[in-house]
This record gives structure tokens, sequence and C-alpha cells, in this order.
């Protein structure tokens, strides 16, 4: 179970750099504070983080990669291995939305939360 919080944390902490970048301070601090709301054992806020991933995954991942494989293009630069870093990124952080599944199961042999 460890290994989902630290996935979900790391995908979140992604985004919020990806954010920090831009100078996009508050949306930032969203980002990065977002992962505690995994001690809250809820389902609601289980689909809360995985909707924020996935839309992170669109809205932030997706038009980022547009925007710099268009601009790389139009410079005729070489575009393929931003192309691919991006879509590992989103790949990233699609795995990372399907980890929150596990996040309200009980584990019923050890007893262990994290």
């Amino acid at each position: 179970m460890w290994w989902r919080v630290l996935i979900i944390s790391i995908a979140y902490w992604l985004i919020g750099a990806h954010f920090l970048r831009f100078n996009h301070i508050e949306l930032a601090i969203i980002a990065a504070i977002s992962p505690c709301l995994m001690f809250v054992k809820h389902a609601v806020v289980s689909r809360l983080l995985q909707l924020g991933l996935v839309l992170g995954c669109i809205f932030v991942w997706g038009v980022s990669t547009v925007d710099f494989v268009q601009m790389r293009i139009t410079m005729d630069a070489p575009w393929l291995r931003l192309a691919s870093i991006m879509a590992s990124v989103m790949a990233f952080t699609l795995f990372a939305a399907y980890c929150c599944n596990g996040l309200t199961k009980r584990n019923k042999g050890l007893h262990l939360y994290y």
C-alpha cells in the first residue's frame, strides 16, 4: 500500500513542479498538498484524487505536450524525444490515477495501511 501513496504523491508533485515552473504559485501549492488527502480514508476523497490526476494528465500534460511539440517543429528542432518523455509522464500520471483505486481497500492479511 505504501507504494500507492508514493506513486500518487510523485505524480502530484510533478504537476506542482510544472505549475511552479510557470510561476503559478497557488496551483503549485494546491498540487503539492493534495497528497495529504490520502490520509482521509473515504471513497469520495479517493475519487477526487483520481479525478485530479486524470484532469492534470489531460489539461496540464496534454496541452503542454502539444504546445512544446509544436514549438519544436516550428523551430526545426528534434521533437520525438520530447514527445516520448511527455508520453511517459502522461502514462505515469494515469497509472497513479489507477493506483487511487486501492486506497480505500483494507489489507486483510497484515492490517497495515501504509
